[in-house]
């Protein structure tokens, strides 16, 4: 009997999906299920006639393959990943691999891979984007874990991977441990981002400019074949001129209230404790969580007094701020996610290529994008840059865009127009370039309460003073920690 190259362990669609794609590149693949069923309806099915041995247990599937042997779950995030290791470490040896491509959290990442190595077994926890159509066609792959295990899964990640202009596979080793998951959390807040400032631009036309979905797929079809390049302003362009079954627009239809399945708040929790300013990505994510709020805020609507929207300009000169404003916006989003990406770095002790992550991105999964090969030049003229916002080429693209931000942001401001990630990117471009900012007065705040002590700007930092603000207090101060 012929051995398998790797086995893959849950077989639902991206499952299914990723199993046919290795297939196609040449190799061998077991699979199992544990609704075995499902494994039987697919070798009979989709996997009819191709190099695809199906197993009915965890040991066939482990006999099956060739060693060291490579398993692959596709399974559901949490404690179904810890339930399946347990099912198959008895059936490997020293120097298996397990492979865990689902959303798995990077700190479970961590546990499991120290976990499975005090018992000779490799372990890799990868990212996979680019949702069904990418798991068949070429996904955005982002290994981290075992690095020992890399030169055995290499070939078959990056033959299945998806590929940029020149053929370069969109899939490199990140880094240690939970590396490769924290990159692809990253990925999807910033996914979180991009959905939300495009949700913005088109709610802008919509009740600002008073445009139709078909004006609208027409504005998208022209920023995407300049710097706004994507596959979301793609589909957003495809989305907005789709009808009904009665002709209608299908995008009028739809309710306005949004679902996430939690990883762009797995991103603000790791920003919050990092101490990382991650202001878009977040409020990205309490939009959706408002959003959600439909009933409630619909009784809101009918008591709270919400002014007519009126613009009397020129709607082809605020069409043309408005791709400016989404540019920039969008710079801002990604270089809080590398900078988030650099200081997980610096916690985790990863050694991260801040110019291959971008690659990575460019082709195969969501935030794929012409804007990402930009970022590679950034990191790779200076693979020490602390923000993309510093880079001389993004730092032009802000100079040009400022105007154009402020207009739009002003303007749906004024006419009561929700942009909370758009308004809060500025926000953060105009606190990151400040030298000074109002922190003085809140930290004498919290030394008058709590004598929680302060640096003073014409001593070094480093020294910490308490001042008795109310000659009550004493000279007892706490300590200047920070949380």
């Amino acid at each position: 009997m012929q051995k398998a190259d790797i086995g893959l362990v849950g077989l639902a669609v991206m499952g299914e999906n990723l199993v046919l794609n290795m297939e196609s590149h040449g190799y061998t693949v077991s699979v199992y299920n544990r609704t075995v069923e499902k494994v039987d309806n697919f070798v009979k099915g989709r996997a009819a006639g191709k190099k695809i041995i199906g197993a009915h247990s965890i040991e066939e599937l482990a006999a099956a393959l060739k060693t060291p042997r490579k398993i692959m779950l596709m399974v559901k995030a949490g404690k179904p990943v810890d339930d399946f290791i347990e099912l198959i470490l008895p059936h490997l040896e020293k120097g298996d691999i397990i492979i865990d491509g689902g959303n798995s959290h990077f700190t479970d990442t961590i546990r499991r891979t120290k976990y499975v190595e005090e018992k000779g077994i490799l372990y890799i926890g990868t990212g996979v984007s680019g949702g069904e159509e990418g798991a068949l066609k070429g996904p955005s792959i982002m290994p981290g874990g075992s690095l020992g295990a890399w030169q055995y899964v290499k070939p078959i990640f990056q033959s299945i991977a998806a590929k940029t202009e020149d053929g370069t596979a969109c899939c490199d080793w990140v880094g240690e441990n939970g590396a490769g998951h924290f990159v692809k959390m990253v990925h999807n807040g910033i996914e979180y981002g991009d959905m939300q400032l495009i949700s913005e631009a088109y709610f802008i036309m919509k009740k600002l400019l008073g445009l139709s979905p078909d004006e609208m797929s027409e504005v998208f079809d022209e920023w995407n074949e300049g710097d706004l390049n994507s596959y979301l302003i793609e589909i957003t362009r495809d989305i907005l001129k789709y009808k009904d079954e009665d002709g209608s627009p299908l995008i009028d239809k739809i309710l306005d209230a949004a679902g996430q399945k939690g990883t762009g708040k797995w991103t603000g929790m790791a920003a919050l404790d990092l101490g990382t300013p991650l202001t878009l990505i977040g409020e990205s994510v309490f939009a959706r969580s408002l959003t959600s709020m439909k009933e409630e805020r619909a009784a809101a609507s009918k008591t709270i007094y919400i002014k007519d929207t009126k613009f009397n300009g020129d709607k082809k000169s605020l069409l043309e701020d408005l791709k400016h404003a989404l540019y920039a916006s969008k710079i801002v989003s990604y270089a809080q996610g590398f900078v988030l990406m650099k200081a997980a770095a610096k916690e985790y002790g990863w050694n991260l290529n801040y110019g291959e992550i971008a690659l990575m991105w460019r082709s195969g999964c969501i935030i794929r994008s012409i804007f990402l090969g930009k970022i590679k030049e950034a990191y790779d003229n200076n693979s020490e840059l602390s923000n993309l916002l510093l880079d001389p080429f993004f730092k032009q693209k802000m100079e040009e865009a400022e105007g154009s931000w402020r207009r739009v942001t002003a303007e749906s401001i004024l006419n009561g127009i929700w942009i909370p990630a758009m308004s809060t990117a500025i926000n953060y471009f105009d606190g990151y370039r400040s030298d000074q900012l109002p922190a003085n007065l809140l930290q004498a705040q919290r030394d008058y309460f709590g004598a929680h002590m302060y640096e003073r700007v014409d001593k070094p930092r480093g020294e910490f003073y308490h001042t008795n603000w109310t000659g009550h207090g004493g000279n007892t101060s706490s300590s200047a920690y920070s949380a």
